[in-house]
């Protein structure tokens, strides 16, 4: 029997890589006879670097940029095996984790270490880009990444703008004199899974602010600063932010790489399983068995094992899922091409102790064990 393990990190405690390690373990237990292969995935988020490296044989690269407050931090991106495309999660650059809960604040982060992390790219030879955004402390529409970039904001006054959604209400001008040629020629694709506009109620600030550490005034800000921005853009660039699906994304970075570096918003998980060719491993596999932290009504609208379920069922090809919650099974995930669920919790256990690595990777190998056991009577 060939079987083809593909989860998602359990966030919080294992990656992809190793939670696909601890159930083919479990499974060839059972029976060492068992064809089993892995595939790293990823929706877009957390994981996306580690998914498409090892699916491709890239490398990954080690660099230090700006952090959201400005201070130096230590970023991760990827440079996949045709060594021309990079891979980049803009959390590496403003993610939440990089600042302290009580220091977040959103009028003053900002996203110019992401654009550190695509010069540095281009630099390197790669022109094609994947970008997963997510888990940005940032609401400054991207323009810190586009400063980086070499486009250039100004003030009524002919300033510079500072860093920061603040600084958003404040621009007059936007100069694009200094892009460099290699970034105009560069090609994006973001992996891009939520539809909210650029700004009102459903915006960047109302629906993402207040988790970045903005107060309700704080939001009303950010909120007129986005307005601001997109009536500047539309009256001197003639592009209209706000009509565009998804620019509210992780701050308005999705209206900063689709209205100013033409990028293609694109479905996360869709994306990553096209990158890691997820339909040739497919070929001769009896069984696909797919997870994540948690299964519930929202795995079916957008996340991995969705995506790879539905993938498989073209193909006729039964998937189980495994997840550590699955309190909110919704009869949804059977539509999607889930054949059967489980959880990996045997028992009452504190959520701490759940997701302590070592027992998430023990959990896991057990079930791999219990359904190769079952397999074999078939």
């Amino acid at each position: 029997m060939k079987i083809l393990v593909a989860v998602d990190s359990l966030k919080g405690s294992l990656s992809s890589i190793e939670a696909n390690k601890a159930i083919a373990e479990g499974l060839l237990q059972a029976n060492p006879h068992f064809s089993v292969q892995s595939l790293p995935v990823a929706d877009g988020g957390e994981g996306t670097v580690e998914a498409l490296v090892h699916a491709t044989g890239g490398q990954f690269v080690d660099s230090v940029v700006s952090g959201p407050l400005g201070n130096r931090v230590k970023g991760r991106y990827g440079i996949l095996g045709d060594k021309k495309t990079a891979v980049i999660e803009v959390a590496e650059a403003c993610g939440l984790p990089l600042i302290p809960k009580e220091e977040r604040n959103p009028l003053f982060t900002t996203t110019y270490g992401v654009g550190e992390l695509i010069l540095e790219a281009i630099e390197k030879g790669c022109r094609d880009f994947i970008i997963g955004l997510g888990g940005s402390a940032t609401n400054d529409a991207g323009i810190g990444m586009l400063q980086a970039l070499g486009y250039q904001f100004f003030t009524k006054e002919g300033d510079l703008v500072g860093p920061g959604g603040a600084a958003l209400k404040e621009i007059s001008r936007i100069d694009l004199g200094n892009v460099l040629e290699k970034v105009k020629a560069a090609r994006f694709r973001v992996a891009c899974d939520v539809n909210n506009p650029l700004y009102g109620l459903n915006g960047a600030a109302y629906i993402y602010g207040p988790q970045k550490g903005a107060t309700p005034e704080m939001v009303l800000e950010l909120d007129e600063g986005l307005r601001h921005f997109a009536d500047v853009v539309l009256e001197q660039l003639g592009n209209d932010l706000q009509s565009i699906s998804g620019a509210g994304a992780a701050g308005g970075l999705g209206a900063a790489f689709a209205g100013f570096l033409g990028a293609d918003l694109e479905s996360g998980v869709e994306l990553i399983l096209e990158l890691a060719r997820f339909k040739e491993q497919l070929e001769g596999v009896d069984l696909v068995i797919t997870g994540e932290g948690k299964l519930d009504g929202q795995t079916s609208m957008g996340k991995a094992p969705a995506g790879i379920a539905l993938l498989a069922k073209q193909h006729g090809i039964p998937v189980i899922a495994l997840a550590g919650d699955i309190s909110e099974g919704n009869p949804t995930l059977h539509e999607s091409g889930i054949t059967a669920y489980f959880t990996i919790v045997s028992g009452p256990i504190s959520l701490e102790k759940a997701m302590k690595p070592e027992t998430t990777r023990t959990n896991l190998k057990k079930t791999g064990e219990q359904i190769g056991r079952v397999l074999q009577m078939l």
